[in-house]
């Protein structure tokens, strides 16, 4: 496949799933919806002195949120509120304006490099972590 968008380490990323499905008994869920290509995240976290100590995704959503799903599946657990949304702000500046990708774990999202060139897309890219955001604005105190 030669199109930028859907390149192999994308698909790869995706096909893995990594945090594919539902916590049995999550502390918070966030969802996230993307009218303009019908993406849809949901994000189930349990907490652990408000660090994410669990993580499940359901998508119903094209390879590029699936991907991005997967990095924060495979890598997400231990951060907090604050780490989440500076991963947001990097990703987003990545995409925006061709900045550097985020420090390792989360340096696979340079395989998004193909999609800064359509900012419809972006969103695509960054709605899982949106969805984890909503989740922790959703969870209860003490948690």
């Amino acid at each position: 496949m030669s199109d930028p968008l859907y390149k192999t380490s994308l698909l790869r990323l995706a096909a893995d799933a990594a945090g594919a499905g539902r916590l049995v008994e999550p502390h918070a869920t966030g969802t996230m919806h993307n009218p303009a290509c019908g993406d849809r995240v949901t994000v189930d976290l349990a907490f652990e002195d408000g660090r994410i100590a669990g993580i499940a995704f359901e998508t119903k959503a094209c390879v590029l949120t699936q991907a991005s799903a997967s990095i924060l599946g495979a890598d997400a657990a231990g951060l907090n509120r604050a780490e989440v949304a500076a991963l947001r702000d990097t990703v987003a500046k990545m995409l925006a304006a061709g900045d550097e990708p985020p420090a390792a774990p989360f340096n696979t999202y340079r395989h998004f490099d193909g999609v800064a060139e359509h900012k419809a897309r972006h969103r695509c890219v960054l709605l899982p972590i949106e969805a984890m955001l909503a989740a922790f604005d959703a969870k209860p105190e003490g948690r």
